[in-house]
């Protein structure tokens, strides 16, 4: 199975519709079976999309319907177009950048049995950037779930208690689950959110037979202003080990071209 991870920075990119197509090509390239985006946008304003054109559509609630211009439906629709087919959800979390509903999606190659959302975050107020929702997927008999959670250091809704309401959710799961995204907590930091993380759940980078160095990101980016060398903050994590075959950067303009201020993690293990 192949799986991508990967924050979009959708519509905040210079010539977005250009990194869309530059997007869509490389997953006809690799034939991703799950894809889970973050910061996935939707112009607030943007008229809601045909119902007709949702077939493939998982909805989790009714709160915040799809609008064109939804990254991850625009996305899905190209690629079905060029003939690879996913089935895909997408969940809002709070107003970005004023004028975005902002969220997390997760798409498949296998039909998606259940949807799984709800709060990391303390915090639910619609309008604060800081309120965070997960999405997952039951697909295959396994979950996956597409995660943008806060930093360790905030006072206002600091990483361990988001891990803390996460745990809970996923402890009530038997299947085996993979976790991806932007966990907003470097992998070098000791003490901190990925050491808290890894202790019950297998960084599959470090199972990987094949990898890179995993950085996802290279400069300062919003919420990282003062970073000024590589950081691993997006990750694959799963609940038990997997036989994982390579785990590289990509969209980091050497493996397909940047499409966003995060690269991804292009992610192959054994079926």
């Amino acid at each position: 199975m192949k799986f991508l991870t990967l924050n979009t920075h959708s519509w905040m990119e210079e010539n977005p519709l250009d990194k869309l197509d530059d997007l869509c090509e490389a997953i006809l390239r690799h034939s991703f079976d799950v894809i889970a985006l973050q910061e996935v946008n939707q112009l607030i304003a943007a008229p809601l999309v045909d119902p007709s054109l949702l077939s493939t559509f998982a909805e989790a609630n009714k709160e915040r319907p799809i609008k064109e211009y939804n990254f991850a439906f625009l996305l899905q629709e190209k690629l079905q177009k060029k003939g690879l087919d996913y089935y895909w959800t997408w969940e809002p979390s709070h107003i970005g950048y004023d004028i975005y509903d902002e969220g997390v999606a997760v798409l498949s190659l296998q039909p998606i049995q259940d949807v799984c959302s709800f709060f990391a975050s303390e915090n639910t107020a619609y309008d604060d950037y800081k309120s965070r929702k997960v999405i997952g997927i039951k697909s295959a008999n396994q979950w996956f779930f597409s995660l943008h959670l806060g930093w360790w250091q905030d006072a206002h809704d600091p990483f361990q208690a988001q891990w803390k309401k996460c745990t809970t959710i996923f402890d009530s799961l038997s299947e085996p689950i993979f976790l991806l995204g932007d966990f907003n907590n470097p992998a070098h930091l000791k003490q901190e959110g990925y050491e808290l993380v890894t202790q019950t759940w297998f960084d599959t980078y470090h199972l990987a037979e094949h990898k890179d160095s995993g950085y996802t990101v290279a400069e300062a980016i919003d919420g990282w202003t003062d970073n000024q060398s590589g950081l691993r903050i997006d990750y694959i994590f799963a609940n038990r080990p997997v036989k994982t075959l390579s785990s590289q950067v990509i969209f980091n303009g050497t493996n397909e071209p940047v499409v966003s201020d995060h690269f991804g993690i292009a992610l192959e293990i054994e079926e």
